[in-house]
């Protein structure tokens, strides 16, 4: 497969040529596109200096641990955004119970990158651009790093990336694995492309159950595969400390936010095209029972700000923007920055989770729940399925349809008693999930004889 993969990607090559160039005309991708083909590593300092040349080993078998001299290097990589969330707490674990140990941190699009940057610094050594799977590129930025141990986060499985470092015998751990129904069908429709990857990964941890017996039934090792929870949980908390959120902090936060700090709060976090136009429908409705009501508007994607912030005043809503003028009060507020909303559902008294009254999949809902807010999100939550599930059954979230929005989300402003068990639930229940870190890190000790994990 690998053969195959590398032929198709050099008969291609001319045309990726054309269009890198064409993308370097452009100021966006003039440094990443670079910076993704190995380019300036050297400049990373003393983190990335290079090594001597490793020879390749005959097999692609991962070996299960690896010798090394001190200080060792973890190679970690995060496709985007929800990726880096999740990794936060496990490169904070490294850090914290392994300070001698070297974290290189890889991601792979833009604003992935700037969040990294803005979120992770203090416990990684570096910060780069994630490579393109070309063969020559991915030796390149594999003998700059020298990895003992590559850790994958989520998603982003890329053939020349896994088979040169099992090649290499470095260890490369799957964490915080998932698998959608779509996704479990397109492995086994194309399973001769996605088995030799999988099989090159020393372990899979997988977030559930349902998932680790997926990777069973693709073919894997039974013994590599590990149902450990989900990161998000631990990220969740560990955010938020103990998740519970005091009337002083309260305020304090819608006044920061430029809120009214009496007035009832409806956050829509994560939202995408198709979602806003149901939900400003919906509080300008609610807005004439509730004349009270706020709203903040908290898009997953930044760079449709412009085209909501429109939406808004076609609905006649006066909508302030974050990004704009962080002084500016108002009762709606478009939460066009990155890195900000977990920190905003302790202000809540109701929290919808986007990407789930459109076919998305859904987003995370531990963070709201840690923050001890009722939730509430659409059919579409394949992509945390067991989560929106347990939340259901603990009484701690309400499924909603576009039909009954409207509904649900003034039947629960209008019973305080109810948002209040809700989120009692809800922060009960994330907190029996804790621990997750912690069993990676045991997986990973192992590797680390000279580390108390």
């Amino acid at each position: 497969m690998f053969l195959v993969y590398n032929a198709l990607t050099l008969l291609l090559s001319p045309v990726l040529a054309l269009l890198m160039g064409a993308a370097l005309l452009r100021k966006k991708y003039r440094d990443r596109i670079p910076a993704r083909l190995g380019c300036g590593l050297r400049r990373q300092g003393k983190h990335l200096q290079p090594q001597p040349e490793p020879e390749l080993e005959p097999t692609l078998e991962p070996t299960s641990t690896v010798p090394f001299s001190a200080p060792a290097t973890i190679w970690v990589h995060a496709l985007s955004v929800g990726e880096v969330s999740s990794a936060r707490p496990l490169l904070q674990g490294i850090r914290t119970n392994m300070p001698g140990v070297r974290i290189v941190l890889s991601v792979t699009t833009r604003t992935g990158q700037q969040l990294a940057q803005e979120m992770l610094a203090d416990c990684c050594d570096a910060i780069i651009a994630a490579p393109y799977d070309f063969y020559p590129v991915i030796r390149h930025v594999i003998h700059r790093i020298n990895p003992q141990v590559f850790i994958l986060v989520e998603t982003d499985f890329w053939p020349n990336w896994l088979h040169v470092l099992a090649q290499q015998g470095v260890p490369a751990y799957l964490v915080n694995g998932r698998i959608s129904a779509a996704s479990f069908a397109h492995y086994r429709r194309f399973a001769f492309f996605f088995l030799p990857m999988f099989r090159c990964l020393t372990a899979l941890c997988m977030q559930t159950k349902e998932d680790a017996n997926k990777m069973t039934q693709l073919g894997l090792d039974p013994a590599r595969i590990h149902s450990l929870g989900n990161l998000k949980f631990d990220a969740a908390t560990g955010f938020l400390g103990n998740g519970s959120a005091q009337p002083k902090d309260r305020q304090t936060l819608r006044q920061e936010y430029g809120f009214d700090k009496a007035a009832p709060l409806f956050i829509c976090g994560s939202t995408h095209a198709g979602e806003e136009e149901l939900l400003l429908t919906a509080y300008k409705t609610l807005r004439r029972e509730l004349p009270h009501l706020q709203l903040l508007l908290a898009p997953r994607q930044i760079e449709r700000a412009a085209a909501i912030a429109e939406l808004a005043t076609h609905h006649g809503i006066v909508c302030r923007r974050r990004s704009h003028n962080k002084q500016e009060t108002g009762p709606v507020l478009l939460l066009d920055t990155l890195g900000e909303l977990a920190a905003c559902y302790p202000m809540a008294d109701l929290a919808f989770i986007g990407g789930s009254l459109v076919p998305v999949g859904g987003h995370n809902p531990a963070e709201a729940a840690a923050a001890q807010v009722p939730v509430c999100f659409g059919p579409h939550m394949e992509d945390f399925s067991e989560m929106s599930a347990e939340l259901i059954h603990c009484q701690a979230a309400v499924q909603v349809e576009p039909t009954t929005l409207l509904a649900t989300v003034r039947g629960l402003m209008q019973d305080a008693a109810l948002r209040s068990r809700m989120g009692l639930a809800a922060h009960t229940w994330l907190r029996s999930q804790q621990g997750v870190v912690q069993r990676h890190l045991a997986l990973l000790a192992a590797h680390f004889p000279r580390h108390n994990l």
